[in-house]
């Protein structure tokens, strides 16, 4: 039953784009520079992110399956490895070029793949994570000797001006009150574009080091808690979502909109440390009986460093303090990348000289479309 990652490969798009080029690229809603990118930016720390964007003409230069594939090109498990050695690709996504058909048939299609099985995974940031809980599960029973695993995110193609409604009454009490700067168009100075893919197998690496795949834990509070990030459709005061294809119940004004990325940000300050630490952290902790002192390196995806303290306060408060210095993230330099997140976390670590055999790594991948968190334990053998 155990699996290993022999592999994890990324891919992010063009050169990266710093804090100064953004509308540049992106463009200017309405023509008019945005008054919460300041606030935003000094907030999130972020430096520089990847667009699959042409800055020179606002061409896409990739698409999402293109974008996956470039990344799944790009893995080496094994001497002699070959693409026609997968047999199981398992993709997430928040972002497909398709609603239909699933985005892992579309990248299996890019790539040219003999037949094999395909498994897409839907949602926002936990797509790429339950993509790769399957491909583990697929070796872990037997079901394949390896599979492949993805998560990808061109978020870029919706994060243009002509997608974005003018904030209403933009950039007031911002200074005191940050969250309000993330209603109006925080996402735009966040989100990037990238892939990344894990190999997994039921084989150690002989060479060099492997991550073994301890367990993966990931619970969801949708069934008591309404909708936070969304996108294709509208959300009103009682809380209720109407979805795209009911046009007729939308305000009109509402209707060019639909597929702008929006966030219930009073929800998601009551709600993501609350659900992410006090709750599914400390439930893991119980399940799994672990404490901090078992863990060597804290691999966290936050969308923001706004919620890095935050996250830490939380943990803190459940007696499962891991100090900073144990920390990793490469957020400031690549960017929010959502699903693929991880992915690009874990493919910088994997290829350092951070590994140190027996290390534990536990891995955190918070998600507020419906407020659902993952957990994940490795271990360097």
């Amino acid at each position: 039953m155990d699996v290993f990652i022999n592999d994890i490969a990324a891919f992010l798009p063009n050169k990266p784009v710093g804090n100064e080029e953004i509308e540049d690229v992106l463009g200017k809603i309405n023509g008019i520079p945005s008054r919460t990118k300041r606030i935003v930016l000094r907030n999130n720390k972020i430096k520089t992110r990847y667009y699959a964007i042409d800055p020179s003409n606002g061409q896409i230069t990739h698409n999402n399956a293109e974008l996956t594939a470039c990344a799944v090109r790009n893995l080496n498990p094994y001497e002699g490895f070959q693409l026609n050695d997968i047999e199981c690709l398992c993709c997430g996504t928040t972002s497909p070029d398709l609603l239909f058909p699933g985005h892992a048939l579309m990248v299996l299609g890019e790539l040219g793949l003999p037949p094999c099985e395909a498994i897409t995974t839907s949602g926002i940031c936990l797509s790429g994570i339950t993509a790769l809980k399957y491909a583990v599960m697929s070796v872990a029973t037997g079901n394949t000797i390896n599979a492949v695993a993805t998560g990808s995110e061109i978020s870029s193609s919706f994060m243009r001006a002509e997608f974005f409604k003018s904030p209403q009454n933009g950039g007031n009490n911002i200074e005191a009150e940050p969250f309000k700067a993330f209603d109006a168009d925080f996402l735009r100075w966040m989100l990037s574009d990238a892939a990344g893919t894990i190999f997994v197998s039921g084989n150690k690496n002989k060479e060099r080091l492997s991550l073994k795949i301890e367990w993966i834990e990931i619970i969801s509070y949708a069934g008591e808690l309404g909708t936070c990030m969304y996108s294709g459709g509208i959300k009103h005061d009682n809380g209720k979502v109407t979805g795209w294809r009911e046009t007729k119940e939308t305000n009109p004004e509402e209707t060019p909109f639909l597929f702008s990325a929006r966030q219930d940000i009073k929800l998601l300050e009551k709600e993501i440390v609350k659900t992410a630490m006090k709750r599914t952290l400390a439930r893991v902790a119980e399940k799994r009986d672990i404490g901090p002192e078992d863990i060597d390196w804290f691999l966290p995806h936050y969308s923001s460093n706004f919620f890095r303290e935050k996250f830490y306060n939380g943990m803190k408060d459940i007696n499962f303090e891991i100090p900073y210095d144990r920390w990793f993230t490469n957020l400031y330099e690549k960017g929010n990348t959502g699903s693929a997140s991880m992915f690009v976390i874990l493919e910088e670590f994997f290829h350092s000289d951070r590994l140190k055999k027996g290390q534990n790594i536990l891995c955190f991948i918070p998600e507020s479309g419906r407020f659902s968190h993952g957990f994940m334990m490795l271990k360097v053998v």
